[in-house]
């Protein structure tokens, strides 16, 4: 979808003022592509004219000119009581870029807090979801997404986001009742030993726990505390993040609805490991039930690293945005053939999803996790004919 084509009046612009107009100029701060889609959205909403430049806290040679517009440095531009800044920015930049416009007396100035992903596509109708995931794709990647005849893996996967609303991927997303499915499917023996679960961080009793586990949220990713020392652990940093975590719904961080009905929970599981410090991780791309890449992930804490292979390990000469590649090499696993075979047995039915897996030293197999919308579907291939290959690999019911 080309959301040039389309005008941009959703209510998820909340946050802005509604006395734009009562400004003489306005002035956004960031140039990246927050910039550009605020810039989007005043034009569609009549604004357009009272735009001056983007302006930027420090000049690049990139920075000449966006989207035809000028960019100023902020320290030079004459910005007055009767004009407005608004700064568009993730939020690691945005503090700094407050404090600037705090330090040159700058009167009005409004951080646009929906472009993060948390609350980008909360207060909006399933009908404008299209439009909204189209937005949020360009903004997030300067590319138009096409979710009308999409051939591209990135396209495909935001198009299975939309319109691929199978029940049972929640419940394989939700990493506390995957685990019934995971006995019943392929066997108990391939979970990793549960050691609790909880509704809430103060239901924890941290005497009954061992002095290494894991600490998760079963309705979101990269909500864990590792617990390496039980006697060294920060609880009230730990319960600080749960605390939070806990009230996120995951499914707004890039429209991904399998996460929209779980319910959050804490669970507590048994630290494994290969190495001090590294878990090796095998993840299987699987499409239609077949795998066909394999990416190794490894060095975790010191920079984690991946190697791409195909299903007979032979080593996949591309690369992605999620991971750097390593020149690590890694030998086949003697149980390659039992990690595919579980693979293919999980990922049957469905038209793509990566199936999560831990191989430790003694060959013991042990399941992560299914994961149907990996790096959000925003991935950056090396070469980008890799974007199409695996998008050739994903069958739809669209697909001519």
């Amino acid at each position: 979808m080309n959301v040039s084509e389309n005008k941009f009046q959703s209510s998820i612009f909340y946050t802005l003022p509604k006395c734009l107009k009562n400004y003489e100029k306005i002035y956004i701060y960031g140039a990246g592509n927050y910039g550009k889609f605020t810039l989007t959205y005043l034009n569609d909403n009549d604004l357009g004219k009272k735009f001056d430049s983007f302006i930027v806290s420090k000049l690049t040679r990139k920075f000449n000119k966006i989207s035809d517009r000028d960019v100023k440095l902020i320290d030079e531009v004459n910005i007055s009581d009767n004009d407005v800044v608004l700064i568009a920015a993730r939020s690691t930049l945005r503090i700094e870029m407050i404090e600037k416009c705090r330090s040159l007396n700058i009167k009005n100035f409004f951080e646009i807090d929906f472009f993060d992903d948390g609350y980008f596509f909360k207060d909006i109708t399933p009908e404008e979801y299209p439009l909204m995931l189209s937005y949020w794709y360009k903004m997030r990647t300067g590319e138009d997404v096409d979710l009308e005849n999409p051939k591209k893996f990135n396209d495909k996967l935001q198009w299975l986001k939309l319109y691929d609303r199978d029940p049972l991927k929640t419940l394989l997303t939700d990493k506390y009742l995957v685990r019934d499915y995971i006995k019943e499917k392929i066997g108990e023996k391939y979970l990793i030993p549960l050691l609790g679960v909880w509704d809430n961080f103060d239901e924890i009793n941290f005497d009954e726990l061992p002095d290494r586990f894991v600490l998760k949220c079963n309705h979101g990713s990269a909500m864990n505390v590792i617990v390496k020392d039980k006697s060294k652990l920060d609880i009230a940093k730990a319960k600080a993040n749960f605390d939070r975590w806990l009230k996120i719904n995951y499914a707004y961080n890039g429209l991904q609805l399998q996460y929209l009905d779980i319910k959050p929970k804490i669970i507590a599981e048994e630290y494994i490991e290969n190495l001090p410090g590294d878990l090796w991780d095998y993840k299987f791309w699987c499409f239609g039930g077949k795998v066909e890449s394999i990416m190794f992930l490894s060095n975790r804490g010191k920079g984690l690293c991946k190697n791409n292979y195909d299903r007979n390990w032979k080593k996949m000469d591309f690369s992605s945005s999620d991971y750097p590649s390593s020149d690590l090499k890694v030998d086949k696993p003697d149980n390659l053939d039992e990690m595919i075979d579980l693979s293919e047995q999980l990922s049957k039915g469905f038209a793509y999803v990566r199936i999560d897996l831990y191989r430790l030293n003694d060959g013991t197999i042990k399941f992560g996790e299914f994961t149907f919308t990996p790096f959000n579907g925003l991935y950056t291939w090396h070469p980008e004919s890799m974007n199409d290959y695996f998008g050739e690999l994903i069958k739809l019911p669209i697909d001519k």
